[in-house]
């Protein structure tokens, strides 16, 4: 399991909906001393998406994997991108004042896989 030292949050902001596009990202911090690359580091390119921050995605498939600013000293990992369940749940809701106005809400309809009008 991946270790998280930061709570999992989402984040509304901009800079996060247009680089998952996607309504907010799920992210966590990690201290710099408990992340390593399992394998395929050298697949990796970074973006400087604002002054002083780095957003490293995979050159094969295109996946934002992390983001950091070299000065800090945890990474922020983003969440769905992990293999594995890293047992615990989101927190917290962050720059909620970028949220988007077709951002739904929980009462929408759930199906386990494609809903039966799909086939």
């Amino acid at each position: 399991m991946q270790r998280l030292d930061m709570p999992i949050g989402h984040c509304h902001c901009q800079t996060c909906r247009k680089a998952h596009a996607a309504a907010f990202a799920s992210t966590a911090g990690v201290m710099r001393e408990h992340f390593r690359w399992t394998r395929g580091q050298e697949l990796l390119r970074a973006f400087e998406s604002s002054p002083g921050k780095l957003r490293h995605f995979c050159s094969v498939c295109g996946s934002h994997l992390l983001a950091e600013r070299p000065g800090q000293p945890h990474v922020i990992l983003r969440v769905a991108t992990l293999d594995d369940d890293p047992g615990q749940t989101p927190q917290v809701h962050i720059w909620t004042s970028h949220d988007v106005p077709w951002l739904a809400d929980e009462a929408l309809e759930r199906w386990p896989e494609w809903q039966p009008s799909r086939g």
